[in-house]
């Protein structure tokens, strides 16, 4: 059976990608791993930040998307991305955060501390304490180590259709699900992948009454599984079609290789490859300080980046 041990990344859509970066090295601790565009959309910066080596399962990415309206949640969507943080360190996150004046509120998730607050573009963030520490690699620069983010934790879907969601993940991705919790009006689903690995945990969230999203800043673009392998990502298509869904064909990210799709909720989702990974053209040691574009836009660098807007 196909088998996603979690999150590759999640894509975000940016206001003003200035204030995203900051917020996001200097605020969280992450580390920029790249700078280069929306490989569809050569307008828009596509910003990677991760671990000190970009692992999959740390990233979170964004498209600047500038002049484009604030989003309004609602189904279809990610509506909330965690973090994982070491544990006993959700007071130091909860003090840090309000030292730079961002409002959060702190509860209890099963056994974790959580930490509930939204970055600068409104976009919905937690912090969850879990013990990652020796699976990826903390940006150290801002952030001490027993402190340090360690990578993603999970993301909640509002969907529509709970149970052909839920299909997805257990069919394709090979997911379980863990938790159920019902009030009127409102039930939640939990799967998590049944690895030890970041982004092992997806919750779908049903709301009765919920609009349907419109998507802009502030909101989750899509969210991408980890897959081992091109062969296993080309059997986890093969699932899909089972389940009546269509693909679009294996796209070269250069950092990985990528299929997207809708979930029947209407979540994109994306397969992408762990290779071949971020220091396909650049060395660890500088990550994240030059353009880097594709081969095909090679000949535009000039033009693309003059319209680009500033960091």
């Amino acid at each position: 059976m196909t088998h996603s041990i979690g999150l590759h990344h999640v894509t975000a859509l940016s206001g003003n990608i200035s204030r995203t970066h900051d917020f996001y090295t200097r605020v969280l601790g992450l580390r920029l791993v790249k700078k280069t565009v929306n490989f569809d959309d050569a307008a828009s910066w596509h910003l990677y930040f991760g671990d000190t080596t970009g692992l999959p399962g740390t990233l979170i990415t964004f498209f600047s998307w500038e002049d484009t309206r604030a989003a309004k949640p609602g189904f279809g969507e990610a509506v909330a991305v965690a973090f994982s943080i070491p544990p006993g360190s959700a007071p130091y996150w909860a003090e840090r955060l309000a030292d730079e004046g961002v409002t959060c509120a702190q509860g209890v998730d099963a056994k974790s501390p959580v930490i509930a607050f939204h970055d600068p573009d409104g976009l919905a963030l937690e912090l969850v304490e879990q013990d990652l520490l020796d699976l990826s690699h903390p940006h150290l620069e801002d952030v001490s180590p027993e402190h340090a983010i360690t990578g993603l934790h999970a993301a909640t879907l509002l969907v529509g259709d709970m149970e052909a969601t839920a299909r997805v993940l257990m069919d394709v991705f090979g997911w379980r699900e863990m938790a159920r919790a019902e009030l009127p009006g409102v039930e939640r689903l939990r799967f998590h992948s049944g690895t030890q690995a970041q982004g092992a945990q997806i919750d779908l969230l049903r709301a009765d009454g919920a609009p349907q999203a419109k998507r802009g800043t502030g909101s989750v673009h899509h969210l991408a599984f980890r897959t081992s392998s091109d062969a296993q990502q080309t059997e986890m298509v093969a699932e899909l079609r089972k389940l009546g869904l269509e693909t679009t064909p294996v796209l070269d990210r250069t950092y990985f290789r990528s299929v997207y799709f809708r979930e029947p909720s209407g979540v994109l989702f994306e397969i992408a490859t762990d290779a071949p990974g971020f220091t396909v053209d650049e060395n660890v040691e500088r990550l994240g300080e030059a353009v880097k574009l594709p081969d095909s836009l090679q000949d535009k660098r000039e033009v693309i980046l003059a319209k680009l807007p500033k960091i």
